[in-house]
């Protein structure tokens, strides 16, 4: 199915995740009401840790108080999947799009974000695999290099997909990454032996995402006019 239009807004340095999250908020609002068509931000956060919907604050191996004092915010949300972090050298994007009027159900959404994924590592010849039984996101190996979690409300998605280029993966040394058990963590600069591009590689991320879609018209921007989103719907 051909979809018409997409304009991604690729967003400078780190933003904040609380401000990530009204950002989307925002958008999914002016979506819902049709005064936008899809859209998609792409960007890296300070340190944060997530938690889902299903608060399984249990993953946490430490307390709020002591990730705080490593430099990392804690935020519970409302988005599936478990507890995850954020960060710099990290690929963050956030589709707030139809998903109805992409003409694709729940699933098939999740595994067009994992292949988003899965086919920008291989541009680096990096074989990594989707669909793990119970297991969501995308992994080389038993390493997971990238994470899903979504939330479609009304026919309208947030949140997204988070890919590591080159983050700090002590980070997730705290916790018990997506509630699995036994795995590792790894990142594209891991497993081709050499720091990429950041910008590159999230902008393949954006490109995967608008041709797997099939987005006829896509708009590029740099940065975004905050002053128009700041204000409520």
């Amino acid at each position: 199915m051909i979809n018409s239009k997409l304009v991604v807004h690729v967003l400078e340095g780190l933003v904040p995740f609380a401000r990530a999250l009204e950002l989307q908020e925002t958008l999914a609002g002016r979506r819902l009401s049709k005064q936008i068509c899809d859209t998609l931000i792409v960007l890296q956060h300070p340190p944060v840790y997530t938690v889902g919907k299903r608060a399984t604050f249990h993953n946490l191996l430490k307390s709020k108080e002591e990730l705080e004092t490593l430099g990392a915010e804690v935020h519970h949300i409302a988005r599936g999947g478990d507890v995850t972090w954020h960060g710099p050298g990290q690929a963050v994007l956030y589709p707030v799009v139809s998903v109805r009027e992409l003409g694709c159900g729940a699933r098939r959404y999740v595994e067009g974000l994992e292949d988003c994924m899965i086919q920008t590592a291989a541009e680096y010849d990096v074989q990594a695999y989707g669909r793990a039984k119970e297991e969501t996101g995308v992994w080389v190996g038993q390493r997971k290099i990238g994470a899903v979690g979504v939330r479609i409300s009304r026919g309208i998605s947030t949140h997204g997909i988070a890919f590591n280029v080159d983050p700090d993966l002590t980070y997730f040394d705290n916790i018990v990454p997506c509630g699995i058990v036994g795995k590792g963590v790894t990142s594209l600069a891991q497993e081709i032996g050499h720091s990429p591009s950041q910008s590159e590689a999230a902008a393949k991320l954006a490109k995967k995402f608008s041709s797997i879609f099939e987005y006829e018209d896509v708009i590029w921007h740099n940065g975004i006019d905050w002053d128009q989103y700041d204000k409520p719907v």
